[in-house]
């Protein structure tokens, strides 16, 4: 930035300096006398400085914007139909034919006639986009047939091929915690999901500052996700992209990925329960890693036997848990006196929560003799 603002204040230094050169003369008529070679150097250096100085510190941040809004209309242009592009450009050049011949009557106006066409030419142009494409089914209707066909060809060809709108569209983006959960790369190495993968600055910055945490824990999962990112660029089982994002720099790393997510198409991955019910309740695409693997799970039917061993007690009197190979939890009645033990249960119902699968069984008789809890 500071290199920038050297460059902006060099740039206005001479815009200062050619801006004095053309005044000297108004300033000499306005005092009434002849300006000496010092007089005139310091007016050139005191218009210098000062624009140089305006420019200094407004110009960098005036840049920022105007790149912001370049890719704002960028994204625009690359997101809207051919048929609605023809049709904003035909109301921009009706729009400018009207302020043209409405210039000459706004330029005799005292003071502002300077002004006013400027203003109307943009104002009326805006008003001719936004009419036109607010009327774009009345106007394709008078258009010739071939022209109507030709256009709904090229729309059709361009929603065929969803890499056309700057491939996004078949992307899916990489939230925080689907990098540091880590089961993404092991998906991918089994070609079940298909690139582009697609890491936005602002996701990658966040990993950055959870590497660099005072806490021991938060540290430890930062560096996790950013050697998984490493490796699966490395192993090039699906293609890894690194993509700027810099609108909406004030929201949250959240609302930043909601907003890319429908400003591209591209699709969320994510073990976030809470963004995954925005993104669905917001109509954004979401891939679901923790939906993925209770999908995958066994699935176990009531009266099927299983052998469990049971690690602890449960929350209930008498109930004792334990876990199946995939982490699935097992709630055992009445074996509570088993804890520490292998034993054989037989099912007796299946529930599925948000946060997994959960199976209900009980003992199976083993001709052990009960006692007391």
């Amino acid at each position: 930035m500071e290199k920038a603002g050297r460059y902006f204040a060099l740039l206005g230094a001479i815009i200062g300096g050619i801006a004095g050169f053309y005044l000297l003369i108004p300033i000499a008529v306005f005092f009434n006398r002849e300006l000496s070679i010092l007089e005139s150097a310091g007016i050139l250096l005191v218009f210098a400085g000062i624009i140089a100085a305006i420019f200094y510190f407004v110009g960098p941040p005036a840049a920022v914007l105007v790149r912001k809004g370049i890719k704002w209309l960028e994204n625009r242009m690359v997101k809207m139909s051919l048929q609605d592009i023809l049709v904003g450009v035909g109301g921009l050049i009706v729009g400018l034919i009207i302020s043209n011949l409405i210039t000459p009557s706004l330029s005799r106006i005292p003071i502002v006639g300077s002004v006013l066409p400027s203003i109307a030419m943009v104002l009326l142009g805006y008003i001719g986009i936004v009419v036109a494409r607010s009327k774009k089914e009345d106007i394709l209707a008078i258009t010739p047939r071939s022209f109507r066909d030709m256009a709904k060809t090229l729309s059709a060809a361009r929603k065929g091929n969803p890499a056309s709108e700057g491939g996004f569209s078949t992307g899916k983006i990489l939230d925080t915690s689907s990098i540091i959960d880590g089961r993404i790369s092991d998906i991918c190495r089994t070609g079940f999901v298909e690139g582009p993968l697609i890491v936005p600055n602002f996701v990658l910055d966040e990993l950055r500052r959870i590497a660099d945490s005072s806490d021991n824990l938060k540290r430890n999962k930062g560096r996790r996700g950013l050697n998984i990112l490493n490796d699966m660029q490395k192993e090039a089982h699906v293609e890894v992209v690194m993509q700027d994002w810099e609108e909406d720099a004030d929201l949250d790393v959240d609302l930043r990925l909601l907003k890319m997510a429908k400003a591209t198409g591209a699709k969320i991955i994510t073990t976030d329960y809470n963004l995954a019910k925005i993104a669905e309740f917001q109509e954004v695409g979401v891939l679901n890693i923790n939906q993925l693997a209770n999908a995958l799970k066994p699935i176990v039917s009531a009266g099927e036997e299983l052998v469990i061993h049971i690690i602890k007690e449960g929350k209930e009197p008498g109930q004792g848990v334990g876990y199946l190979d995939d982490g699935t939890m097992v709630v055992v009645e009445q074996a509570k006196k088993y804890v520490g033990e292998d034993i054989t249960v037989m099912v007796t119902n299946c529930h599925t929560t948000p946060a997994g699968r959960m199976i209900f069984a009980k003992p199976k008789a083993t001709g052990r003799d009960d006692e007391d809890v």
